[in-house]
C-alpha cells in the first residue's frame, strides 16, 4: 500500500504517549500511530464495550458486645459535657 506523506501537528500530551507506547511495544512511532488512528476510525461512534460492574463484597458488621446503639446519643451528650466542663475548669482534654 503507498503511503502518503502529511504534515500534521500532534498535541505535546498525545505525542507523548505514543512515543511511550512505540517504546514500550518495541515498534516505530509510526507503527503506533497508524494503529491507533485505525483503531479509532474502526471504532467510529460504537460505545466502548461495557465493562464489567465492580462489586464490593460486603459482610455483616455489628457493635461490640455490650454496646447498645439506642444510647449512643446518651454516649455523645455525656462526652460533650465531659468536654464542656473540663473547657469550664481550664482542663482542656483533647
Amino acid at each position: 500500500m503507498p503511503c502518503m506523506r502529511t504534515t500534521l501537528t500532534i498535541d505535546d500530551d498525545l505525542a507523548a504517549a505514543l512515543k511511550d507506547r512505540a517504546r514500550l511495544s518495541g515498534r516505530s512511532f509510526k507503527a503506533v500511530v497508524n494503529e491507533v488512528m485505525r483503531s479509532g476510525l474502526t471504532l467510529g461512534d460504537r460505545p466502548l464495550a461495557r465493562r464489567s460492574r465492580f462489586k464490593v463484597a460486603s459482610a455483616r458488621r455489628g457493635f461490640l458486645p455490650g454496646v447498645d446503639p439506642l444510647k449512643l446519643n446518651q454516649l455523645v451528650d455525656e462526652l460533650e459535657v465531659e468536654a464542656f466542663l473540663g473547657r469550664e475548669h481550664g482542663n482542656v482534654h483533647s
